[in-house]
């Protein structure tokens, strides 16, 4: 987030797209029902018609996939009606030029035909967003993220921000909602592809240099292999080995069935583990890790709010935390990790990456700080980007509408959609195994329109099988109008229920995210 949780009740205006805070982010949630409480105007951008939606003063139902169009939309309608703010992009970006070639074409009538949404609502949102003086605010989640044109939406957003002028202000900016706890840290330390901790490029030899040296090794400078196309490379016998940590790609990943085959056929698979998932269960060797309860250290927040987590129990039998059996494992294999404790290891993190490099365990004693913290007297970062951006100027990165990978058709005539319910996290390795929350939500629903329901004959509780070029799944339907007329949407923390055997698992180009929001299903009665 550029922008911080408690600063949520200043906005004039917030958009959320892609997004349903109650049940992917209810504590952020429910700052934002006390905005709209307090009077915050609400745009709502997402083909469901969840809680916030109906709450919305304009509730701006889009066809699944559409949302580079109808950005691209909306800042047509900016730019030509002159609402966009000069004075920041005059002063503060660059390539306003591309953004306006690009966007010249999205007419209303042009959008309308991709998105559904009418030239009225289009231009109202518009101007809602863009209005001078207010301070507007756009939330988005793994709705906007988890599509093969996934970094296309976040470029969009951005653009509209910048082009608005609502970045480095109290109660505005761009504020993406993580998909799990500590996402922000395990990225802020480096747990992707082709960036170094801190976010550094892999041509950064200087970085390289100052790792290489407290080290005392040498590091292969290329982008590492994306998570996401392990399960090719397997296939294609470049890996014959697998190290998995706290994730369950049995279930959780897209094509989940291309996955499992891999698994099977990889020679030797790791899987270090809080509980014996489905993955885990597949492995040679499972190593028992330590639940955050159990382990010092720190999470970073999504509002990039570093925080101690302190043991309140020991591990159970020989589990232990992670820091401990990478070392332990790294002195087997000839290299020595002498870490005494998480405050070591923390230690050596902010005297390597500029971001935390003021952040101390003493400092964070009782309260987090916000990254970037540039030294010891700094009081952490509240909003960012005030007054310039971390490039200097904020660059205009304009994207064309590029459709959904998987269009409906006569043999696969509905879309098919995932999502979370309040209840239950991810794949319910752990909401699952408490009696209260089964309570709340036991099963997994399929969610459709009464105008569906009609059509294929059904009922509340009829069992119906749906069907996509990658599998099936068997589920009870609820008839509900949140859900747009040709839609299924199913919350994906059953075993049961597997949803990830149908969706796709075609990538975006940059970030290598799968498209898990949108692939064309059959819909059967049982």
């Amino acid at each position: 987030m550029t922008n911080s949780i408690a600063d949520i009740i200043e906005s004039d205006v917030i958009m959320m797209i892609g997004s349903n805070a109650d049940t992917g982010h209810p504590t952020i949630g429910l700052r934002l029902h006390q905005a709209i409480d307090n009077g915050t105007k609400l745009i709502v951008i997402d083909p469901r018609g969840t809680d916030f939606a109906r709450r919305a003063d304009h509730w701006v139902s889009v066809v699944p996939g559409s949302d580079v169009a109808l950005l691209n939309g909306m800042m047509r309608v900016i730019i030509e009606e002159d609402i966009y703010d000069h004075k920041f992009v005059e002063t503060r970006t660059e390539n306003y030029e591309e953004l306006q070639i690009v966007t010249e074409k999205y007419t209303p009538e042009y959008v309308e035909k991709i998105t559904g949404v009418s030239e009225e609502q289009l231009r109202t949102v518009a101007r809602l967003y863009a209005s001078p003086g207010k301070k507007c605010a756009i939330f988005y989640g793994m709705g906007l993220a988890h599509h093969a044109t996934g970094t296309d939406n976040v470029k969009c957003v951005a653009n509209i921000a910048m082009l608005c002028g609502k970045m480095g202000v109290p109660g505005g900016g761009v504020n993406p909602l993580r998909g799990q706890n500590n996402v922000q840290g395990a990225c802020d330390m480096g747990a992707l592809f082709n960036t170094l901790p801190g976010y550094a490029g892999l041509s950064r030899d200087d970085v390289f240099d100052r790792y290489e040296s407290m080290w005392g090794v040498t590091l292969p400078r290329r982008p590492g292999r994306p998570a996401t196309e392990v399960w090719d490379a397997i296939h294609d016998g470049e890996i014959s080995s697998l190290y998995i940590m706290g994730e369950d790609p049995v279930l959780a990943d897209p094509n989940a069935n291309h996955a499992v085959e891999a698994l099977k056929k990889i020679d030797f698979l790791v899987v270090q583990d809080i509980f014996m998932t489905d993955t885990a269960r597949m492995a040679d060797v499972v190593l028992p890790a330590a639940c955050f309860a159990e382990k010092d250290g720190t999470f970073t927040s999504t509002e990039r709010r570093v925080q101690r987590v302190r043991r309140a129990v020991d591990p159970p039998g020989i589990a232990k935390p992670d820091w401990q059996i990478f070392c332990e494992l790294s002195k087997k294999m000839g290299y020595e990790m002498n870490y005494e404790s998480a405050a070591d290891i923390f230690a050596e993190v902010a005297s390597l990456t500029p971001q935390y490099k003021g952040i101390s365990y003493s400092r964070i004693e009782k309260t987090g700080l916000q990254w970037p913290v540039p030294n010891k007297s700094h009081p952490g970062t509240v909003v960012m980007h005030i007054g310039k951006f971390t490039q200097g100027l904020g660059l205009f990165i304009p994207e064309d509408y590029t459709p959904p990978q998987e269009a409906t058709d006569s043999e696969y005539p509905m879309l098919f959609t995932t999502g979370r319910h309040y209840a239950q996290y991810n794949f319910g390795s752990m909401t699952r195994k408490t009696a209260g929350i089964t309570r709340i939500y036991p099963e997994a629903l399929a969610e459709i329109n009464p105008v569906d329901a009609d059509r294929l004959l059904l009922s509340v509780g009829d069992w119906i099988r749906i069907t996509s070029r990658r599998g099936e799944v068997k589920a009870r339907i609820t008839v509900t109008e949140r859900s747009q007329v040709g839609t299924v949407f199913i919350p994906y923390h059953f075993a049961e229920v597997p949803v990830n055997q149908l969706t796709l698992n075609s990538l975006d180009r940059l970030s290598r995210s799968p498209e898990y929001k949108i692939c064309s299903v059959r819909v059967e009665k049982l």
